[in-house]
């Protein structure tokens, strides 16, 4: 990451196995003390649906976590990536579908400086399964080709403006 957007000079705030749920409840102690961001990038979701949450719990907590967001970052460009499609959870896929349909939506009615940023279409092949060569051999996690190609996305198919910091 740090290499990837060097030029954004990147905060890392992931922690394993995290949840939005987590997100959400952890927020003052991970999110808040960063002073002044510019943009803010959120994956989370996966893990939640990986832990049999619903869809719609998936959405409130990401509402949660946008209200608590807005609170402490009124005018900062929020982009929350879609969840990924993996090969380990294809029992779970039309969830995650349904939830990132339910999360665009939700990003769709909001007039502020919120984007969704579609990683999901990219990462599945003609028949609508997960490509494999962007993936480690779990079948979850990413390797190098996935993250390139999440790089792509989120540089040049997002919003995201790039600025000098």
């Amino acid at each position: 990451m740090y290499e990837d957007f060097e030029e954004f000079k990147p905060v890392n705030l992931g922690f394993g196995g995290s949840t939005l749920a987590a997100c959400v409840w952890f927020f003052d102690k991970i999110v808040t003390p960063v002073r002044h961001p510019n943009t803010f990038i959120l994956y989370a979701g996966d893990n939640d649906l990986g832990d049999g949450r619903h869809p719609e719990e998936v959405l409130i907590f990401f509402r949660e976590f946008l209200i608590k967001f807005r609170q402490s970052y009124p005018a900062v460009p929020l982009y929350y990536v879609s969840i990924k499609p993996s090969i380990s959870r294809m029992e779970i896929i039309d969830k995650i579908i349904y939830t990132n349909k339910l999360i665009e939506e939700e990003i769709n009615s909001k007039e502020d400086e919120v984007y969704f940023v579609n990683v999901f279409n990219k990462m599945i092949d003609e028949e609508g399964n997960p490509i494999s060569r962007l993936f480690e051999e779990d079948g979850l996690h990413l390797n190098r080709d996935g993250y390139l190609m999440w790089r792509e996305i989120i540089l040049n198919e997002s919003l995201l403006v790039r600025k000098p910091y």
